[in-house]
C-alpha cells in the first residue's frame, strides 16, 4: 500500500523540541526530542483511535503549532478527511476531527495538503472529483467554513501549501497546461486562481514551496528534462540543477557559514540522501549535489529543519518499515553532516 507524506513533516515546536511524522499501520505516529536537542522517545500514535489512511499532510503555523490531515475510512471505497492539532511534542494531539468530503462523499480524491495563516486558522486543500481543487478552512472563532470549490482543472500529483511572511495562504498544482498559482487578497480571503497557469513542463509530484524572503515564495519544480527548477511569481523559471532523484524536494532557508542560503535534499536514484545549497533567491550562483549516509528504500522521504541550537538537522523516513534516521550538522564551516543515527 503506497504512504504519502506531503509538507515539512519534520519541525521544531513551540518548546523547542524537534518532533517527526509519518502514517504508519492505520494511524499517524510522532517521534519527538525527549529534551530540545536531546534523545528522542519512541514513536506514538497522535490523533485518537480513528483508523486512518496512510495519507498525511503536514502544516506549521507562526505559533509552531503543528496540524495534521489525513483520509479516514468511512464506508465500502468512501472516505472522509480528518484534521488535528498538535500544541506540542509531549502533549497528546487533539482528536481527530472531521472535516467531511470536498465532494460531500466518495472515495479519496488526492493527497490533501495544509498551510496555516498568521492567525492560525489551518487551510486544508484537496483535488476534488471534477480534477479541481478544493478548501475548507477554519474561521476566526471556531469551527470550520464550508467546502469551498477553487476551481482548476486537470490537477495531477500533490499539491503544495505555504504561508507566505505576511500570513497569507498560497497554493500550487501542477496541470496540463503548467502550474497552477491560488494566493489570497488578504487574511480570511477565498484564495482565487491565477488567470493564466505558468507555461511549464512539469513532473507531477515535484513541487515544493518555500518562503524564501519577506516579498517572495520561491517554488521548486522538477521539469520533464529532469532538471529542478525556482520560479517565484513575476518571473521566469530558473533551471537549478539535475535532480538527484525522482521525488520533490525538502527545502529549507537557513544561515550556512553566516549567509542566508537555500538548502535543498532529496533522496537520489542511487539511494543515498543528496544535499545541494546556494545564495537564497540567487540562482545564478549555482548549486550541485552532494551525497550523503546511507542507501534508503525506494520509499524514503526528506525532511529539513533547525534545531533549537540553530543547527540544520535532515531527517530521512521509510514508511514501508517506519525507520527513522537523523544527521546534523557539524560546527565547522561548509555544509558537513555528522553520521546518520537511527531514533
Amino acid at each position: 500500500m503506497v504512504r504519502t507524506l506531503n509538507g515539512t513533516w519534520l519541525i521544531r515546536g513551540r518548546d523547542g523540541r524537534l518532533s517527526a511524522y509519518a502514517p504508519l499501520e492505520d494511524a499517524v505516529r510522532c517521534w519527538a526530542e525527549q529534551l530540545p536537542g536531546g534523545p528522542w522517545a519512541p514513536p506514538r500514535t497522535v490523533g485518537g483511535d480513528q483508523r486512518v489512511h496512510p495519507v498525511l499532510a503536514v502544516g506549521q503555523g507562526a505559533d509552531s503549532y503543528a496540524h495534521l490531515v489525513s483520509w479516514r475510512p468511512t464506508g465500502a471505497d468512501e472516505a472522509g478527511l480528518v484534521h488535528s492539532t498538535h500544541f506540542r511534542p509531549h502533549l497528546a494531539a487533539l482528536d481527530w476531527e472531521r472535516l467531511g468530503h470536498p465532494n460531500t462523499k466518495g472515495a479519496q480524491t488526492g493527497v490533501p495538503a495544509v498551510a496555516v495563516d498568521a492567525e492560525g486558522r489551518a487551510h486544508v486543500f484537496v483535488r476534488n472529483r471534477g480534477g479541481g481543487v478544493s478548501m475548507r478552512g477554519q474561521k476566526e472563532r471556531g469551527g470550520w467554513g464550508p467546502w469551498r470549490d477553487l476551481k482548476g482543472r486537470e490537477v495531477t500529483g500533490e499539491l503544495a501549501a505555504v504561508t507566505r511572511a505576511s500570513g497569507v495562504v498560497e497554493l500550487y498544482a501542477t496541470s496540463p497546461a503548467g502550474i497552477l498559482r491560488w494566493t489570497q487578497a488578504g487574511p480570511g480571503h477565498i484564495p482565487a486562481l491565477d488567470e493564466e497557469p505558468l507555461k511549464a513542463a512539469v513532473r507531477p509530484g515535484t513541487l515544493r514551496a518555500l518562503t524564501t524572503s519577506d516579498e517572495h515564495v520561491t517554488l521548486f519544480y522538477t521539469d520533464e528534462d529532469g532538471r529542478v527548477c525556482a520560479w517565484r511569481a513575476g518571473a521566469e523559471p530558473v533551471e537549478l540543477l539535475e535532480c538527484a532523484g525522482p521525488g520533490p524536494v525538502a527545502a529549507i532557508r537557513c544561515r550556512i557559514d553566516d549567509a542566508d542560503c537555500t538548502l535543498l535534499a532529496q533522496r537520489s536514484a542511487g539511494g543515498r540522501v543528496a544535499f545541494a545549497a546556494y545564495p537564497t533567491e540567487q540562482e545564478s550562483a549555482g548549486a550541485w549535489w552532494t551525497e550523503s549516509g546511507p542507501q534508503l528504500p525506494a520509499d524514503a522521504v526528506v525532511s529539513l529543519a533547525e534545531d533549537v541550537q540553530g543547527r540544520v538537522v535532515a531527517a530521512s523516513l521509510a514508511p514501508s518499515t517506519g525507520a527513522l534516521l537523523l544527521t546534523h550538522r557539524k560546527p565547522e564551516p561548509g555544509l558537513a553532516l555528522e553520521a546518520w543515527g537511527p531514533v
